[in-house]
């Protein structure tokens, strides 16, 4: 009896363990089957991807020509880049256009490629064979009609997305009296930027509001050289910094990109560009008006910079600052020296692995909400 006892005890111990094991089996199963959510994808993507790979993404270039061809493939592969800015050398008509991005993108590995463009209408517009160019934001604005700055972007955005581009460094979100913006009034301004916003989202194409934190009341052009922007922080957080601040504050931070200027603000930091200070990109539009999406550089190639640093020390300072991506508009062998001085400055510690997923994080999670 006392056998048969054991035996009994034994089995339902057995069968007990088996039920209980099936049940682990079939929620390990459940939950194999629940969709990952967007930062799930994004966390798995990133961390499948090597320390070269990531730099890689944290770069967007240039390429020559107005077709694939082997320098654009190698600079794309061998540095794992992320993304590509076009320029009328790039563009020829709407099928070469629309052939050239599908061949870029399938040199994409991992995430799709950011393929971008200026079209802000009237003095900055490419392609105007095919892309028909908006008029002037200042006429826009001088309109009174915001409506207008929806439909454009609109209209635009659409046009973009069917050639393959997927972001336009637009809208100018400066203040002052220049072709390129609204308004010299921050509140119009505002008004108008936010409208554009509108549009572009209605057309699902990313757009970047620029030149953070603003430089309408620059005299000198960029381009050739840096300058300083005498104002007070209260009066550019009055009047300069509306346009970014109602953005910032009343959309998705995965539907547009902040672009940096090349400018000194002495009232923020007067030892650093805008692109190169961690008090105007952390402190500021981080930390301050509380912007979690990708901030990228205006081109380190500008006079602004480039006749200040060495391009391998450009890029460092620019993530350092609190960039995600570094702009490199035009020559192979500066794109390269800013892609190897980021990799190094990560491989030696000068910048955490954790400061670089923080970036490339941001960047992937815009790049899968706005695949095609």
């Amino acid at each position: 009896m006392g056998i048969c006892r054991r035996f009994f005890a034994l089995t339902l111990v057995m069968l007990l363990m088996l039920l209980s094991g099936c049940g682990k089996g079939a929620e390990a199963d459940e939950n194999a089957k629940k969709p990952q959510t967007l930062d799930d994808q994004v966390d798995a993507i990133v961390a499948g991807m090597t320390l070269p790979e990531k730099v890689g993404q944290m770069v967007m270039i240039g390429v020559h020509g107005t077709e694939i061809n082997d320098d654009s493939r190698f600079m794309l592969n061998q540095y794992h880049i992320g993304g590509v800015i076009f320029f009328d050398r790039n563009l020829q008509s709407a099928e070469q256009t629309k052939k050239l991005t599908a061949d870029l993108q399938a040199q994409a590995a991992k995430v799709p490629l950011f393929i971008a463009i200026d079209e802000e209408g009237g003095p900055v517009a490419r392609g105007k064979g095919f892309i028909e160019p908006p008029p002037s934001a200042q006429s826009i604005g001088q309109s009174g009609d915001n409506t207008q700055a929806e439909a454009w972007a609109q209209k635009t955005g659409n046009r973009l997305k069917d050639l393959g581009i997927n972001v336009n460094f637009a809208p100018v979100a400066d203040v002052g009296n220049n072709p390129r913006e609204y308004s010299a009034d921050g509140q119009t301004a505002a008004k108008f930027v936010a409208a554009a916003a509108q549009g572009y989202e209605s057309a699902h194409v990313i757009y970047a509001l620029k030149h953070f934190p603003g430089i309408g009341r620059g005299q000198v052009d960029s381009h050739i050289d840096r300058s300083e922007i005498p104002a007070t922080k209260e009066e550019l957080m009055a009047q300069d910094l509306l346009p970014f601040k109602e953005i910032i504050a009343n959309h998705s931070p995965e539907n547009f990109m902040v672009m940096v200027s090349h400018l000194v603000y002495p009232a923020l930091d007067k030892d650093h560009t805008a692109s190169l200070s961690s008090a105007v990109q952390t402190k500021l539009l981080r930390q301050e008006l509380g912007f979690n999406g990708v901030i990228i550089t205006d081109s380190l190639e500008m006079g602004a910079v480039s006749k200040y640093g060495d391009f391998r020390e450009l890029g460092v300072q620019a993530i350092q600052a609190g960039a995600d991506i570094a702009l490199v508009c035009h020559e192979y062998p500066r794109q390269t020296a800013v892609y190897l001085g980021i990799l190094e400055a990560a491989e030696k510690g000068v910048i955490s692995e954790e400061r670089i997923n923080q970036s490339v994080k941001r960047i992937v999670k815009m790049k899968l909400l706005h695949r095609q």
